[in-house]
């Protein structure tokens, strides 16, 4: 089974990251723009919170607020949930199943930020993973 720090390698390291005291609109323009569901909320170098389009969702406009006016600390997911580089893709899938989320901020040696994974870059490991090794029995079958 893979590491995070394999999967980060293949996938590249570029987080999007935005501030607890940006608007939840700017946030949500970020988010458009790289079409991706979830920024890591920094403060200090350290991640704080995550904030994703279902905190939008469930947060902002189903209690009809404005996405102007609120900030992204007031709706964020906090405490994050961080993982370390060495972590096997199957225990960061058991940690995102038993804590219901779809992101995972992963943190190096030296507690820096280094990347994130989502549960999709999971799942399509997994399935190439499973792949091969279908692959290799129907090989050894027909050998």
């Amino acid at each position: 089974m893979k590491t995070l720090e394999q999967i980060l390698q293949f996938k590249g390291r570029d987080v999007l990251v935005t501030s607890p005291d940006s608007t939840v609109y700017d946030s949500l323009a970020l988010l458009a723009e790289h079409e991706v569901g979830a920024l890591v909320v920094m403060d200090n170098n350290r991640p704080v919170g995550l904030f994703s389009e279902r905190d939008y969702a469930r947060k902002v406009i189903l209690k009809s607020l404005s996405s102007h006016d609120v900030l992204v600390r007031a709706i964020m997911a906090s405490p994050v949930i961080c993982v370390d580089t060495s972590l096997t893709v199957d225990k960061a899938m058991g940690i995102m199943t038993e804590r219901r989320v779809r992101h995972l901020p992963v943190l190096d040696d030296s507690a820096q930020l280094t990347g994130i994974v989502s549960i999709g870059d999971l799942v399509k490991d997994i399935i190439a993973e499973q792949q091969y090794t279908i692959d290799q029995l129907q090989h050894y079958i027909h050998s």
